[in-house]
């Protein structure tokens, strides 16, 4: 979609648009829809059914729209918030209860996923996304309605990336993309950022390594502060590592260290999952004996911050170091508990990796994450 398309059919969520309907100026919000869409008055006038003389009267404030069945004609026809134009109806009132509604549940369904409960968030994202989007389709794109769709729609692509298997990881991808276009129809920095590093992170776990991070380097670009940096910067660091630039990740690495006794720590920014993302750069740059040194190390305590998809990620990560350092039985011990949890929590990508770090050493527990994979994708299927 070009600019121009989007800014005809987003009209009136631009921050211009913003300003001019909470005025609720008539003659200024008709010359606003008329220099979006290229019209004269003759034109608008067609549209809503006035001639020249009227529309003109009306954008100069020399008449107005005083009865009800007017301004809802307007509105319809303009696409326009039926209130700015001083109408409450029941279809407004639930229109404005569920802002509210989804507001509520973009919120309460990412609470779901950093708990371990990614599926839930699914199911309860759905639901609004299909209500926002057949708004949009009818022609409302409000400012609020089009920012909560782009949250949503990111936060459905986000818990899909939790349980979806590594072949279908792609969709995902696709569902945070969605919302880019949004992002940068708005202008700000910090929510483009916010986009840009969620649809950055479900490229890399689609394997798209490369273009996960240009966007994640675009993401730390546009961060306006040292937290919106800090939120990027472990997802980089991923992403950099497993494209096997050395350079970047340790560049990377080497700022996070710095920001993390600046900065508050969140569910990702943590010394525990940033131990885990410094293990398996440190193994995809090809650095295995450093590895093993951490590994030896004392790992930090996970606390309350830390996601619980975490503590299976990192048993993996240190499963393929013991295991490099032909210690298979504390490489089999990690990976055990590791499929218990990946079950538990229903993470098929982590049981995937399982399988991978197993291999043909420990084929029992290459077996068992291998059938519980299975009976996940026969749910999935179902």
């Amino acid at each position: 979609m070009t600019r121009r398309a989007q800014h005809v059919l987003w009209h009136w969520a631009t921050p211009q648009a913003e300003a001019i309907l909470a005025t609720r100026d008539l003659g200024a919000i008709l010359r606003f829809h008329r220099t979006v869409h290229g019209m004269n008055q003759t034109e608008l006038g067609r549209l809503l059914g006035y001639d020249k003389t009227y529309i003109s009267h009306l954008e100069l404030g020399k008449r107005s729209l005083d009865d009800l069945g007017s301004r809802r004609h307007v509105a319809d026809s303009l696409r326009l918030p039926p209130h700015v134009l001083g109408i409450t109806d029941p279809a407004d009132t639930d229109h404005r209860a569920m802002l509210q509604f989804g507001e509520s549940t973009v919120r309460l369904a990412e609470i779901a996923r950093q708990s371990g409960h990614a599926s839930e968030a699914v199911a309860e994202l759905w639901p609004l996304i299909a209500r926002l989007e057949a708004r949009v389709e009818d022609g409302h794109t409000e400012r609020d309605v089009l920012h909560l769709l782009a949250r949503a729609r990111v936060g459905l692509g986000v818990a899909l990336g939790n349980v979806l298997p590594e072949e279908r990881l792609s969709t995902a991808a696709r569902w945070t993309a969605k919302s880019i276009d949004i992002a940068r129809y708005f202008g700000d920095p910090s929510f483009t950022s916010y986009v840009l590093r969620m649809h950055g992170n479900e490229l890399r776990k689609a394997r798209l390594h490369g273009a996960a991070v240009d966007r994640l380097l675009h993401a730390v670009a546009l961060a306006p502060n040292q937290q919106a940096r800090a939120a990027v910067l472990p997802l980089l660091a991923r992403a950099a590592g497993t494209l096997r630039n050395q350079p970047l990740f340790d560049e990377v690495m080497r700022e996070t260290d710095q920001l993390l006794d600046q900065t508050e720590h969140t569910s990702l920014f943590n010394p525990y999952a940033l131990h885990e993302i410094r293990l398996r750069g440190l193994i995809s740059t090809g650095r295995i004996d450093l590895a093993i040194q951490l590994v030896d190390q004392d790992s930090p305590v996970p606390t309350t911050t830390v996601a619980p998809q975490w503590r299976v990620i990192e048993l993996i990560t240190v499963a393929q170091v013991r295991l490099a350092a032909d210690d298979c039985g504390g490489g089999a011990q990690s990976l055990h508990t590791a499929v218990d949890e990946a079950v538990r929590q229903r993470l098929p990508h982590q049981l995937q990796r399982i399988v991978r770090a197993a291999g043909n050493r420990l084929p029992d527990i290459r077996e068992a994450a291998g059938h519980a994979l299975d009976r996940m994708r026969h749910e999935m299927a179902a």
